[in-house]
């Protein structure tokens, strides 16, 4: 490009010059019009959220009726969209927060939050209160990870941060005449770390006047005669001016105590320098100049003329060339469009490289984040943890001896990342195999040994805590299995026969209980009138017979003068299910019962195959609402959720899905019992999220109007 073509791009404001450059041109995107939505754009280069703005009518041409909230990348490329059926009113304004959450506002003050993929996340806020319920936001004005707004009767709240939301009511503006009910012109935040106060400080234009309100009182500031009402304000960067429009077009910049700011201020004369040779300023003036630059033949230019320009200086300092050229090749390769990240060097500086690792990971960029941490010489654990636990969530068709292979190719790039964390993401994931798989490779026992615990691998976990020689991580899992009382019971009972030989032989009583029990049914069988004695001492004989043969046969002395049905579970507990099937048909256990107990033991040894084997046998006859229940109690709520949909009365299925915290579904099962009362029930469940009570409030009403009570 001709140097007149650059020179002519600069702009001469006061004693600065300044530019605008073009990074993308034409913006990826495709009939787009900016005037027909709202539009928000994230600090440092990061997404531009679209929605159509329903306060103005537009013509729809060929899209949908229903509006869309789309996110792009800073060159216009979508990244992800999804439909807003968001209730609470008009929109009212949305804005990123510092870590690239979307915060929408609607009219009744209920604030909707998204993630950089158009992710919904709960639960939803209301900046208002309860108290306030039947008020209406007019306006809102974002800053880093707050907000204000103000209601239609000019009532003032804030949220200092939506990490730790806890709305707060302002003081009244009291220069807002009440009998004509005026409200703001507009609105301006100095945010809280520029004020004395600690506090959020609010500016508003209201009639000819600006007031600051803060917590506990309001300020008028005094303005200029002539410049009101003023018609925008906007504070700077930091937070010590006030750009303002006045009502009949002009510009006008304030302190933020609204005095006037003087067109020229007083510097120091740059003239008055030390003496030096001009050569190492030139070179420096170089070196800065690319770093400010967008365009890459520029920047090569102007480092080329650095370097040149750096051999005939015997004191700059050498390695400014090599780390702006560092810095700009990260740069260059985020403002890439594919990326869309445009940054500026003074951006990238407060940024940190850190954080922007953070921002390409959670965009899934998972390949130049790390390709970048390699380059700059940073710790490439954090990409590939956050890579591998993207991979497993992506990855629910990919068979579980696959995918670790795939994961370990890539984790073993990185020395001591942590294969326990990635194990436990996998087990969160309901991937209990693949977590299994993966802490096999986790050479430390202090994290290995805690995760076969979480993941049901006691014995596992008892053998590497053997072998590692840390008696704190053989308590560790020994208090474990005390705690879990079947696997206590089983432990104990060895324990006892390993120290008692006799015990494999069984109980030396059993035998003559047995006998003196078979005496007495003999003499009960002599009277009619002792039939149910007589019966029940037989029942009793032969059940003490069986429980001593399967003490016996399992070295196990946990049976005798147990009941039937606890019989019956311990087998299946035990893997010994021909065992129960005979103690089933010998006692006569009905299939109802059977099912109960049999449900209830696979559960509680997480034999989940077996359990849903067991499912499709044949028609449960109790029903499928065990069969969740046995689930949710062992705190699955993913194979809780094979058995859901198979529940018939929809009551219960309601209930069932509600248990596992699916209010849509829950709602659907529900709209079809058409019960006002059980919808009544499932909002009071769900009495922390807005959206889900809103869809049973609306299914209610409906039922209402069908005359369903």
């Amino acid at each position: 490009m001709a140097n007149v073509s650059v020179a002519a791009e600069w702009q001469l404001l006061g004693d600065r010059y300044y530019r605008k450059p073009e990074l993308y041109q034409p913006m990826r995107w495709k009939h787009i019009d900016l005037n027909r939505n709202k539009v928000a754009c994230a600090p440092f280069g990061g997404p531009i959220a679209l929605i159509r703005d329903d306060s103005k009518i537009v013509q729809l041409y060929a899209e949908s009726a229903l509006r869309k909230l789309r996110i792009f990348n800073s060159a216009g490329l979508l990244l992800s969209d999804a439909v807003w059926k968001n209730p609470g009113g008009r929109l009212i304004g949305l804005s990123w927060t510092d870590d690239q959450t979307l915060v929408c506002i609607v009219q009744d003050g209920t604030v909707y939050r998204y993630t950089v993929h158009a992710e919904p996340l709960e639960p939803n806020l209301s900046i208002l209160g309860r108290e306030h319920f039947d008020e209406n936001v007019v306006e809102c004005v974002f800053w880093g990870n707050g907000v204000v707004c103000v209601t239609e009767t000019c009532k003032v709240f804030s949220i200092s941060d939506f990490k730790n939301p806890m709305p707060v009511r302002l003081a009244d503006p009291v220069a807002a005449p009440a009998e004509t009910e005026e409200l703001p012109h507009c609105v301006a935040v100095i945010e809280p770390q520029y004020t004395m106060s600690g506090n959020v400080e609010v500016l508003l234009a209201i009639g000819d006047a600006v007031v600051m309100v803060e917590e506990d009182e309001v300020q008028p500031l005094p303005l200029p005669p002539g410049d009101g009402p003023l018609q925008k304000m906007v504070v700077s960067g930091n937070g010590r001016f006030v750009a303002s429009f006045t009502h009949d077009g002009r510009m006008a910049v304030y302190s933020t105590r609204f005095e006037r700011i003087f067109e020229y201020q007083c510097e120091a004369d740059e003239n008055l320098r030390l003496i030096r040779s001009s050569l190492p300023e030139a070179v420096e003036a170089c070196v800065d100049a690319a770093g400010h630059e967008f365009d890459v033949s520029r920047q090569r230019t102007l480092l080329r003329a650095a370097s040149y320009g750096q051999a005939f200086c015997s004191n700059f300092q050498r390695d400014r060339i090599q780390e702006m050229c560092r810095t700009l090749r990260v740069l260059n390769a985020v403002s890439s469009p594919e990326i869309g990240i445009p940054l500026s060097i003074q951006q990238y500086k407060l940024l940190t490289p850190s954080v922007l690792i953070g921002r390409l990971i959670n965009a899934h960029q998972h390949l130049l984040a790390l390709r970048i941490a390699e380059y700059l010489g940073m710790n490439q654990e954090v990409v590939i943890m956050h890579w591998a636990c993207s991979k497993i969530t992506a990855s629910s068709a990919i068979p579980d001896a696959t995918l670790l292979e795939i994961l370990l190719d890539k984790l073993k790039l990185c020395k001591g990342i942590s294969y326990a964390a990635v194990a436990a993401h996998a087990d969160k994931n309901g991937r209990r195999r693949l977590a299994a798989m993966l802490v096999e490779h986790e050479p430390r026992s202090s994290k290995q040994v805690p995760l076969l615990l979480s993941i049901g691998e006691e014995d596992t976990a008892l053998t590497k805590a053997t072998e590692s020689g840390d008696t704190d991580l053989v308590y560790l899992v020994l208090f474990h299995i005390w705690q879990k009382e079947v696997a206590f019971l089983l432990w104990k009972e060895s324990w006892e026969l390993g120290k008692n030989p006799m015990a494999s032989k069984g109980s030396p009583l059993h035998g003559p209980r047995i006998k003196l029990i078979e005496k007495a049914h003999s003499l009960f069988s002599e009277t009619k009138e002792h039939t149910f004695e007589s019966k029940a001492a037989e029942e009793h004989a032969k059940l003490l017979r069986m429980q001593h043969e399967l003490e016996v046969t399992t070295k196990q002395a946990i049976f005798v003068d147990s009941s039937i049905s606890d019989t019956i579970r311990t087998c299946i507990v035990l893997g010994n299910h021909r065992a129960a099937v005979k103690v089933k048909t010998e006692f006569k256990v009905s299939e109802k019962r059977w099912y109960w107990l049999k449900i209830f033991a696979l559960a509680t040894i997480r034999d989940w195959d077996a359990l849903e084997k067991f499912s499709k046998e044949k028609r449960p006859p109790i029903g499928y609402r065990p069969f969740v229940e046995a689930c949710i109690e062992a705190d699955e709520k993913g194979e809780a959720l094979k058995y859901i949909p198979k529940v018939a009365d929809p009551r219960e299925r309601a209930e069932s899905y509600a248990r596992i915290g699916m209010a849509k579904e829950a709602a659907d099962a529900a709209s079809q019992a058409k019960d006002g009362e059980l919808l009544g029930r499932l909002k009071l469940t769900f009495a922390q999220n807005a959206a889900a009570s809103s869809i049973f409030d609306t299914l209610r009403d409906r039922l209402s109007f069908q005359g369903v009570s």
